[in-house]
């Protein structure tokens, strides 16, 4: 069994993606099959940067069971995601001018998301936001 605990900081995005990129280095460690390590990260790399783009900081939790369910949980804090379906349609931002202009905010994190997790659920208010995630190795 693995369990890491990252935290993600408000408009960090010097460190944006590096969480992602430490999760990549273990799935492959534990020799992911490449299709689902690329899932997996791309859905992951996308879920944390929409913490520095869009909250307040969280907590990113990756658990591996010993029967190989890969578990990734995405706990921020506030503002939260005022119109859910909106946000799970593709194209949908409400990214800052800060972040479109380094290149973020296109619309596409929780649909991407959404595409290549086997299991997808996002729950929302002005407290925050929990995404969890999981795939079957």
């Amino acid at each position: 069994m693995i369990k890491e605990i990252y935290k993600v900081e408000r408009e960090d995005f010097i460190n944006a993606g590096k969480v992602s990129s430490k999760i990549k280095t273990i799935l492959k460690e534990l020799q992911v099959p490449g299709a689902l390590l690329r899932k997996i990260a791309v859905a992951c790399y996308e879920a944390e940067i929409n913490m520095v783009i869009h909250s307040y900081g969280g907590i990113i939790t990756l658990h591996i069971s010993e029967d190989g369910l890969v578990h990734l949980l995405f706990e921020d804090t506030g503002p939260g995601i005022k119109d859910l379906n909106a946000a799970l349609t593709p194209g949908f931002s409400t990214a800052s001018d800060k972040a479109r202009e380094m290149g973020f905010g296109a619309g596409m994190g929780l649909p991407n998301i959404r595409r290549v997790s086997e299991f997808f659920d996002v729950k929302s208010s002005s407290e925050g936001t929990t995404l969890d995630l999981r795939w079957q190795l």
